[in-house]
C-alpha cells in the first residue's frame, strides 16, 4: 500500500479519529491553565504588526522622498523623519515579539512543569500495582519517555500554535486596515484570497497529523525494542539470538526512516499550498500596482493613480498579511506531534487515575504494619512473601535476615509502599490512625548506593533543596562524619562521576546516610547497607543507623552479624515466611522479639 493510501486509510479510521479528538481536547485542557499568558503572548505578537506597518510606512515615505529628489535636492535632514520611522517600527516590532515569545515560553514551561509533576505523582502508584496484576508492556519506559521526549514535543505547539490564532486575527486586522488606508483595491484582493486559507489549513492538518502519528509510533516501537534488547543482551548472546535481535532492530530502524521521509514529504507538499496562494496573491497585487504606476490600468470603479510610496507600502505589507497564516500552517506539524504525545501522556494519566489516591505524608513518627501479606511474582510458582505479619515501631530497629532470595527486599518494598501485595495490607500508623503505606514518608538506602554525576552538594540537596552549608555541615556532624566532610578534596563542591566514581564505596555509603538524615522521613528502609564495606566503614555505618533510629522506624535487611547486634528485633525469613529469633540467635516460635508478631 502506498504512503498516500495508508494515510487516507488512517484518516478514515473512526477509532483513530476519536483518539485524535480526545488527545486534542486533553491538549487544550492542559493549555487552559495558562490561557491568560497564552492570550497575552498572542496579543503581543499580533500587535507587533504595528511595528511592521510603521517601518513599511517609513520605507514608502523614503521612496517618495527619493522620487521627489529628482526634481528638488534631498538633504539628510529631510529623510531623517522617514529613517526614524523605519527604526522606530523595527524596534517596536522586535520588542513586542520578544515580549510575546517570553510570555509564551514561560506559559509553556509552566504547563510542562505541571504535567511532569502529575506524571511523577502518577508513576509511583502505577508501579504499586499488585505483583501479579497485569500491567501494560513497557510501562516504565513509557513513563520515562513521557517525562522526557513527549514533554519536549509539546513545546513548539504551546509556544507557536496555541497563540497563533489570536496573533493571526490581531495582526491580520491591523495589516489589512493599514493596506485599506493605502489602497482599497489591494485590501479587497486580500479579502477575496482569505477564504481559501481555511481549506488549505484543513488539508495541512489532516495530512500532517496522520503522517506524524505513524512516524512517532515507529519511533516508540524502535525505542522500546532497543531498550528491551539492551536489557537482555547477555541472554541474547548466550542463546545465540543476538543476530536475529539486530535484524529486528534494523527493520524497525528502516521503518522509522520511511515514516520520517513520509512526514517530510507531506509537510513540504502541504505547506506548498499556502505558499502558492501567498505567492499568487502577491503577484496579482504587484501586477496591479505596476500597471497603476505606469498608468496602464483604466477600468471603471478602479483607481488609476497611486504614488510610489503607497505602492511600496502595500507591497511590503501584503506578505506581512499572510505571515501569521504561514506560522499557523507550520504550527500544524507541531500540533500533530503534540497530539501524538498527548495520546501517550493521557493514557498514562488515565491508567494512574484509577489507582488509589495517596494523601500527602505527615512527617510524624509512624509504625509500619504488615498483615497477612502475600506477594507472588509472575512466572514463579513459589510466593515471594507468604502470610507475613509483623509490626515495626518508632525508635526501634527491626532486622530482616535470611538467605539470598528469601524475600527480604520484597518485604522492604511492601513496607515502604513501593509494592502493593496481592492480599493482606501494608499500612503506616500515624497517631493511632492507619494510613496506606506511603513511599514519600520513607528513605531507602540500598546496596549499591547511587550518587548522580555532579557535586557532593548537588547530590545532598536532592533530599532537601533549601538546605544551606550550615545544615549540611550539621548533618555530617550529627552522624559523626565530620572527618568525611574534611576529607573531600574540594569540600561540598567535590565533583563525582557516574554512580559516585571518584569516591570510595564507604564514602558513598556515608554520603547516602547524610542525604537520608537531611530528608528527615519517619521511616528508614536499609537493604544490605554494609555490603562490600571494610570493617571500619561498617562500624561508621552502624553508628549512623543508631543515630537515625532514635526517632525513626528502621527496617534493616542484612547478612552482617555485626548489624544484627544493634537490632531491637530480628526476623528470619525463609522462602517467603517469617519466624522470630531471640537476641542470641536461637529460633523461637513465640513473640520473643519486641514489636514483631507472626
Amino acid at each position: 500500500m502506498s504512503d498516500t493510501a495508508a494515510l487516507l486509510t488512517r484518516l478514515a479510521d473512526d477509532d483513530a479519529q476519536q483518539d485524535q479528538k480526545r488527545a486534542l481536547r486533553r491538549l487544550h485542557e492542559w493549555a487552559h491553565a495558562q490561557a491568560p499568558a497564552f492570550r497575552r503572548a498572542g496579543t503581543l505578537r499580533g500587535l507587533a504588526a504595528l511595528g511592521t506597518v510603521g517601518w513599511a510606512a517609513g520605507l514608502g515615505w523614503a521612496a517618495q522622498l527619493a522620487l521627489h529628489g529628482q526634481r528638488a535636492a534631498v538633504t539628510p535632514v529631510s529623510v531623517l523623519p522617514a529613517a526614524g520611522l523605519i527604526a522606530a517600527g523595527l524596534a517596536l516590532r522586535a520588542w513586542l515579539l520578544a515580549a510575546g515569545d517570553r510570555a509564551a515560553d514561560e506559559a509553556a514551561a509552566a504547563v510542562r512543569h505541571a504535567l511532569r509533576g502529575r506524571l511523577l505523582d502518577a508513576a509511583l502508584p502505577a508501579w504499586r500495582q499488585p505483583a501479579g496484576a497485569a500491567r501494560p508492556s513497557g510501562t516504565d519506559a513509557a513513563f520515562v519517555q513521557a517525562l522526557d521526549e513527549e514533554m519536549d514535543r509539546l513545546t513548539d505547539w504551546l509556544t507557536g500554535y496555541v497563540p497563533a490564532r489570536r496573533t493571526m486575527l490581531i495582526a491580520g486586522g491591523i495589516v489589512l486596515a493599514a493596506i485599506a488606508s493605502g489602497s482599497r483595491v489591494v485590501a479587497l484582493l486580500l479579502v477575496l484570497a482569505t477564504p481559501l486559507l481555511p481549506a488549505n489549513l484543513k488539508v495541512i492538518g489532516m495530512g500532517t497529523r496522520a503522517a506524524v502519528q505513524a512516524q512517532l509510533t515507529a519511533a516508540r516501537t524502535l525505542s522500546a525494542r532497543l531498550l528491551d534488547q539492551l536489557r537482555g543482551l547477555p541472554t541474547l548472546v548466550g542463546l545465540g539470538a543476538d543476530e536475529r535481535a539486530a535484524l529486528a532492530v534494523e527493520q524497525d530502524d528502516r521503518e522509522l526512516a520511511d515514516r520520517t521521509q513520509a512526514v517530510l514529504r507531506v509537510a513540504f507538499l502541504s505547506t506548498a499550498w499556502v505558499e502558492l496562494l501567498v505567492t499568487g496573491t502577491l503577484a496579482v497585487v504587484a501586477t496591479y500596482c505596476g500597471l497603476v504606476l505606469l498608468d496602464y490600468l483604466h477600468l471603471p470603479g478602479i483607481p488609476s493613480s497611486m504614488s510610489l510610496g503607497t505602492a511600496l507600502f502595500v507591497l511590503v505589507l501584503t506578505p506581512a498579511y499572510f505571515a501569521p497564516v504561514r506560522e499557523l500552517a507550520r504550527g500544524y506539524h507541531a500540533r500533530a506531534e503534540a497530539s501524538a504525545a498527548a495520546e501517550l501522556v493521557n493514557g498514562l494519566l488515565d491508567v494512574s487515575a484509577t489507582g488509589r489516591a495517596i494523601p500527602r505524608p505527615a512527617y510524624a513518627p509512624r509504625s509500619v504494619q504488615l498483615r497477612a501479606v502475600e506477594v507472588t511474582f509472575p512466572h514463579r510458582d513459589r510466593p515471594a512473601l507468604d502470610d507475613v505479619t509483623l509490626t515495626a515501631r518508632p525508635g526501634q530497629v527491626l532486622a530482616l535476615t535470611g538467605a539470598s532470595g528469601a524475600g527480604k527486599s520484597t518485604l522492604l518494598a511492601v513496607a515502604a509502599g513501593l509494592l502493593a501485595p496481592e492480599s493482606g495490607s501494608s499500612t503506616h500508623e500515624v497517631g493511632g490512625v492507619p494510613q496506606p503505606a506511603d513511599p514519600r514518608a520513607v528513605s531507602w538506602i540500598g546496596q549499591p548506593c547511587y550518587l548522580l554525576p555532579g557535586t557532593v552538594r548537588e547530590n545532598l540537596l536532592l533530599a532537601r533543596r533549601d538546605a544551606d552549608d550550615a545544615a549540611l555541615d550539621a548533618a555530617f556532624a550529627t552522624l559523626g562524619f565530620a572527618d568525611l566532610r574534611a576529607a573531600l578534596p574540594h569540600g561540598l563542591d567535590t565533583v563525582v562521576g557516574e554512580r559516585g566514581s571518584g569516591l570510595s564505596s564507604g564514602q558513598i555509603q556515608q554520603l547516602v546516610f547524610v542525604r537520608a538524615l537531611l530528608r528527615d522521613t519517619p521511616v528508614l528502609c536499609l537493604d544490605e547497607p554494609t555490603a562490600h564495606l571494610d570493617p571500619g566503614a561498617e562500624e561508621r555505618v552502624m553508628a549512623a543507623v543508631r543515630t537515625l533510629a532514635r526517632d525513626r522506624t528502621v527496617l534493616l535487611a542484612t547478612h552482617s552479624p555485626e548489624l544484627l547486634k544493634i537490632a531491637d528485633a530480628v526476623v528470619a525469613i525463609d522462602r517467603g515466611r517469617i519466624r522470630t529469633v531471640t537476641s542470641d540467635g536461637t529460633p523461637s516460635d513465640g513473640l520473643i522479639s519486641y514489636g514483631v508478631t507472626s
